[in-house]
């Protein structure tokens, strides 16, 4: 993310303006903007003429500016765009005022937020801007006959390709270098700025030899880390052993799934740790959370007023961050904000335990 400037708006609200550099600075757009922000960008937009005249001929587009009262936002995830959707209160031509249009924001469009930004929400963005300088990151996960590649983004990790080769003996078996060479094939054409080798055994290692062998510009951005399993479990556990914030340091997703892990580990014990709104709640008001736990998804609908929790989400956060706590917004793309979401999508780790 890319902010291109701050400033003052109307009323006491925050005016900024930012350039989402990439799909994730979409999709952390998508939990910033709420009903009711300003949103202003460049658009194009039929206009329909108030004559008798038909649209315009051949029902050609004409570009303007607008200022849209955001009503709904979508992230289209596999479009690669943001939706903002709303009325619009300010625009290049005056006779567009008070319709209806929507806003899809690309990558490197600029846009133009006016708000009062919540903490956690302007803390998103800063973050977002400071992870422009991570590497893209690859996990590529291998045993005997059987090989993954994952690629990383803020808002979780998505399988690029699954490949399997049978080897060892036997009819169907195949030397292990075709598996290796598919693997090396698919590294090179991702073009990752990093990867991470992992997996159980011995295998590897020999995986490694072969990519500095016939693919020295995949083998020389290579990290090795040793796990139990391949595929999901495998990457979880380069996550859990942090083996990711060795090479993408601003990484969200790392920590999620060690938090996730020790609130797990603190639960079974009895120790430490609540979940739900209303224990959370409680707990915050004690001033007993040492780490809050909340889910983005659950966030924004609760804001917005569709949630169904009994206490005010924004007042926990609050009295957290008022009281010392930190807080931690999960993505629900993410497996450790699933395993939040059956939690309620809100829990903590606390600094004593609340009898």
């Amino acid at each position: 993310m890319r902010i291109q400037s701050r400033g003052r708006g109307e009323e006491g609200r925050t005016r900024l303006t930012v350039v989402p550099e990439n799909v994730d600075d979409l999709w952390h757009l998508s939990y910033v903007l709420e009903p009711g922000d300003d949103v202003e960008g460049d658009t194009s937009r039929r206009i329909q003429r108030d004559d008798d005249r038909m649209r315009d001929t051949g029902g050609e587009r004409e570009h303007i500016h607008v200022t849209l009262e955001v009503e709904d936002v979508e992230f289209a995830r596999f479009a690669n765009r943001l939706r903002v959707s709303g009325v619009i209160v300010g625009c290049s031509r005056e006779d567009q005022l008070g319709h209806h249009h929507t806003l899809n924001v690309e990558e490197h469009d600029e846009l133009t937020i006016e708000k009062r930004f919540k903490p956690d929400q302007m803390e998103r963005i800063e973050e977002a801007e400071a992870a422009a300088e991570n590497p893209e990151v690859a996990i590529a996960t291998v045993e005997e006959g059987e090989a993954h590649v994952h690629t990383v983004a803020q808002y979780g990790t998505e399988e690029y390709v699954s490949l399997t080769r049978p080897t060892g003996k036997g009819e169907y078996a195949r030397p292990r270098s075709e598996l290796f060479a598919e693997l090396g094939e698919a590294l090179s054409h991702l073009d990752a700025d990093a990867v991470i080798l992992a997996g159980p055994g011995f295998t590897k290692g020999d995986a490694l030899d072969h990519l500095e062998e016939n693919y020295p510009d995949v083998a020389a951005k290579t990290t090795t880390v040793d796990t139990s399993g391949v595929g999901d479990r495998g990457v979880h556990e380069v996550l859990k052993r942090g083996a990711l914030e060795d090479v993408q340091t601003e990484t969200r997703i790392a920590r999620e799934a060690e938090l996730i892990d020790e609130l797990t580990e603190e639960m079974a014990t009895g120790a430490k740790a609540t979940y739900g709104p209303e224990a959370v709640a409680e707990a915050a008001e004690f001033g007993a959370v040492e780490t809050l736990l909340v889910l983005d998804d659950r966030l924004r609908e609760e804001r917005q007023g569709g949630g169904e929790w009994d206490v005010d989400a924004d007042e926990i956060i609050t009295s957290v961050e008022r009281q010392g706590g930190d807080v931690v917004v999960f993505s629900g793309e993410f497996e450790p904000g699933q395993r939040l979401k059956n939690l309620g999508g809100v829990a903590a780790l606390l600094r004593y335990r609340l009898d």
